[in-house]
C-alpha cells in the first residue's frame, strides 16, 4: 500500500496524496506548468531551483525515462507534484520509470492531490511556499519557517564549477555560453549551426571571457532573482561595451537588461509551460513559445536603445528585447524549446547573422 503524504501550503491549506520518488521531506516555491509533453525536460531544466514544480496535464511519465532529453545532469528543484504517474511507461527509448528516477535523483513527489484545485488557487494567490511531508500536522513555528523561505543564491548553485567545451563537425563560429543555469538543448542548437562553444561558470569576468576571443557572447537561462546577480551584472556592462554579439535567453535576458540600466519584477505567477503565445511588435505575428519564469523585464525600464520586440499575448509583459546601440538581442522565451514549439528558432540564425557580420 502507497504511504501516504501530504502537501502543506504557506496559508495552512493542506492537500493529503500519496508519496512517490525520493522519501524525504522538503520546502520550496509552489509553481504550475501548463506544458503536456516535456516533463523529462522539466525535470531537469536548471530553471526550477528552489521550487516545487507541480504539473497542470493530470497524466505524467507515461513515455518514461529518456536521459538523451535531459536539460542537465541533475534535477535542480525541491519536489514534484502529479495528479497520476504512470507505473508502465512505453517508448521504444524509455530506459526506466518515473519513480525510480526520483527515487535516484532524490526528488520527492507526490501523487493523487487535486492538481485542478491547486492551479486554481496559485493564480488566485500568486506564488506560494509549500512544504511536502508524511503528516499532516504542522505547529505555528514551522508554519511561520514556511513562510520565511526564499530561493537564494540559485544561480551559484547551478552554473557549472570551470570550462566546458563542445566542439561542432565544422566550426565556423567560436561562442562562449555564460551559464547561469543553461539547458543542454541552447548548446545542442548551436553546435548544429557550426559553432564551437565554451561553456563559463557564470562568475566567470568579462576579461577572461573576451581572451577566449569569441565572435559571439550567449547569455543562458537560469533560476532565481535577477537583481541577486549583481556581479554577474557589472560584468556585462564590460561586455556589451566590448562590441561582442550577444544573445540573452530568460535569465540571461533579464540581466541584459538590468546591465543597461532596465528593471526587472517578479510575476504574480509566471509563465511556466509549452503553449505562451507571444506577439514580435514588428510584423505583427503571434509564435507559440514555451516558457519558464517568473521575472520580467518592465518594459518602461528600459533605457534609449533599447526597444521592446516581443510582448506576451496573454499580459503584455516583455518578451524580448533589441539593442540599437550595440550588436545585442534577448528574449524571455525559449526558442531552444524540446519537448515544446520551435517556431522561434530562427532567433538562433539571427544570432549566427550578427556573427557573420561581426567577423567581416
Amino acid at each position: 500500500m502507497s504511504k501516504k503524504a501530504y502537501l502543506i501550503l504557506e496559508t495552512g491549506a493542506v492537500f493529503e496524496g500519496e508519496a512517490f520518488g525520493a522519501e524525504k521531506e522538503t520546502t520550496g516555491e509552489l509553481v504550475f506548468t501548463t506544458a503536456m509533453t516535456g516533463y523529462l525536460e522539466t525535470l531537469t531544466d536548471p530553471s526550477y531551483y528552489g521550487q516545487v514544480v507541480l504539473q497542470t496535464f493530470p497524466l505524467i511519465g507515461n513515455y518514461g525515462v529518456i536521459p538523451a532529453d535531459f536539460e542537465s545532469d541533475t534535477p535542480a528543484l525541491r519536489g514534484y507534484i502529479v495528479r497520476e504517474w504512470c507505473q508502465v511507461p512505453s517508448n521504444f527509448r524509455s530506459e526506466g520509470n518515473l519513480d525510480t528516477f526520483l527515487k535516484e535523483k532524490g526528488v520527492p513527489g507526490i501523487c493523487g492531490v487535486d492538481t485542478r484545485a491547486l492551479t486554481r488557487i496559485v493564480r488566485e494567490y500568486g506564488v506560494l511556499n509549500c512544504q511536502i511531508r508524511y503528516t499532516p500536522d504542522i505547529t505555528a513555528e514551522e508554519l511561520e519557517a514556511l513562510k520565511s523561505y526564499r530561493v537564494t543564491n540559485a544561480v551559484e548553485s547551478t552554473t557549472i564549477s570551470e570550462n566546458e567545451v563542445f566542439d561542432a563537425e565544422q566550426e565556423d563560429f567560436n561562442v562562449v555560453v555564460m551559464d547561469f543555469g543553461a539547458k543542454h538543448n541552447i548548446g545542442r542548437e548551436l553546435n548544429k549551426r557550426n559553432c564551437r562553444i565554451t561553456v563559463v561558470p557564470a562568475h566567470t569576468t568579462a576579461e577572461e571571457i573576451l581572451s577566449l576571443n569569441p565572435d559571439g557572447i550567449m547569455l543562458s537561462n537560469g533560476p532565481g532573482d535577477p537583481k541577486e546577480n549583481t556581479a554577474v551584472i557589472e560584468e556585462l556592462k564590460k561586455l556589451t561595451a566590448s562590441g561582442v554579439p550577444i544573445f540573452g535567453i530568460c535569465l540571461g535576458h533579464q540581466l541584459l537588461a538590468l546591465a543597461q540600466g532596465g528593471e526587472t519584477e517578479k510575476l504574480h505567477y509566471g509563465h511556466r509551460g509549452a503553449n505562451q503565445p507571444v506577439k514580435e511588435l514588428a510584423s505583427g505575428r503571434v509564435f507559440i513559445t514555451s516558457q519558464n519564469h517568473g521575472y520580467a523585464v518592465v518594459s518602461d525600464s528600459l533605457p534609449e536603445g533599447a526597444e521592446v520586440s516581443f510582448v506576451n499575448g496573454n499580459d503584455g509583459t516583455c518578451e524580448g528585447v533589441t539593442y540599437t546601440n550595440m550588436p545585442a538581442f534577448s528574449v524571455q522565451f525559449h526558442p531552444e524549446a524540446c519537448g515544446g514549439p520551435q517556431e522561434t528558432s530562427f532567433l538562433f540564425d539571427k544570432f549566427i547573422d550578427m556573427m557573420k557580420e561581426y567577423k567581416g
